[in-house]
């Protein structure tokens, strides 16, 4: 997509990516997502990921692997992961915590956030209805979680919950769960459009655990999210900028070789004008996922990439599937896209809660800018 300025990169997404083709490439399968897991973890790609990185590897995963088996790695290595690594040296009696970040980091055990509740909106999650009874040496859990992305395949899940009934967001907290601890179900989601997410709910009835299973202290749950729910949603914007410039070079492709008229369909004046709108929006997710690494106040900018990635990532596979007509409605085509990628607009905060969280800032943006 050579119109266009070039990719979130970083000082670390060239080796990232390299090491990630590395690891990805030997596969048979790369619609495994076990096997991603474990092979990204062999090549010591789950550990410290941070904004530098993750643009290559979520560049290099896109190229090979199903969406959901990207998604099954996206909202692990932006958000479960390090709220689980925050607390994984903090002494003896975390060692649940400190064991499960190993397996997860070596890749031999899969992780599962676990944050939407049965009990309320995905976006409203003040209101959920997971509970957690603490006492001195242990704590039960109860409730539901649904939609969680590697609930099928993960090990282990970091579960948010309420150990308070007031709404206040000092009322929640992490526990990591044993996914074969008794009392833990879990019931695969059927029928989507994202094989390889492993998404299902988790049904915990009365799941007693050793108190070492909190991860940090009661209180903190909801800032923590709060703190990483930032970095996962600039992880999807890399990759929804990597889908697009993917897409857009694939599209263009096809165009200057299909046959329209006496020329090619890339002659066409208003095919090349659809098209050009298409590098447009492309250009607006990746200036977006600029300007939120530059600037100062993460979870507002967030917002604002959030919802630039759900509308102009929708625009442009739409447009694309368009263009190609038939063909996209070919087996793993743009129209299987696109079903899939509808998940950017509910998956870390649905696009009506970001705008309205935008509102809510409006002074502060509306500022005058130093350029």
């Amino acid at each position: 997509m050579a119109s266009t300025t070039a990719a979130p990169h970083a000082p670390g997404a060239g080796d990232t990516a390299a090491r990630t083709g590395a690891a990805v490439r030997q596969l048979a399968d790369p619609g495994d997502a076990r096997a991603v897991w474990q092979a990204l973890g062999a090549h010591g790609l789950l550990r410290d990921l941070g904004a530098a990185e993750l643009p290559g590897l979520l560049r290099v995963l896109d190229t090979y692997c199903p969406a959901g088996v990207v998604l099954s790695i996206c909202v692990q290595v932006a958000s479960a992961l390090p709220i689980l690594g925050e607390q994984a040296g903090a002494g003896p009696a975390d060692e649940p915590v400190r064991a499960a970040y190993r397996e997860a980091t070596a890749g031999r055990a899969v992780l599962a956030l676990a944050a939407t509740d049965r009990d309320g909106a995905g976006s409203d999650l003040m209101q959920l209805g997971t509970t957690v009874r603490l006492d001195d040496s242990s704590l039960v859990i109860e409730g539901g979680k649904r939609w969680i992305t590697n609930a099928c395949t993960a090990a282990y899940a970091l579960v948010l919950a309420r150990h308070r009934p007031q709404q206040h967001f000092t009322s929640f907290l992490w526990v990591l769960v044993p996914l074969d601890a008794p009392g833990v179900r879990v019931s695969a989601t059927h029928g989507t459009p994202l094989p390889g997410a492993g998404l299902g709910d988790l049904y915990l009835d009365d799941v007693r655990l050793d108190r070492s299973h909190l991860v940090g202290r009661p209180g903190r749950g909801m800032v923590t999210f709060a703190r990483h729910i930032a970095m996962e949603r600039y992880a999807g914007g890399v990759w929804a900028a990597a889908m697009c410039r993917r897409v857009l070079t694939d599209t263009h492709r096809r165009l200057a070789e299909r046959p329209l008229g006496t020329g090619r369909a890339w002659d066409n004046p208003a095919i090349r004008e659809r098209f050009a709108r298409c590098v447009v929006e492309a250009w607006r997710i990746e200036a977006a996922c600029d300007a939120h690494r530059a600037g100062s106040e993460p979870l507002v900018t967030s917002m604002l990439l959030k919802v630039a990635v759900a509308q102009g990532l929708d625009t442009v596979l739409g447009e694309c599937a368009a263009l190609l007509g038939a063909e996209a409605f070919a087996e793993g085509g743009l129209a299987q896209l696109r079903a899939a990628a509808g998940m950017f607009a509910t998956a870390g905060g649905a696009t009506e809660a970001m705008l309205a969280g935008i509102a809510d800032h409006v002074p502060g943006l509306l500022e005058d800018r130093p350029w």
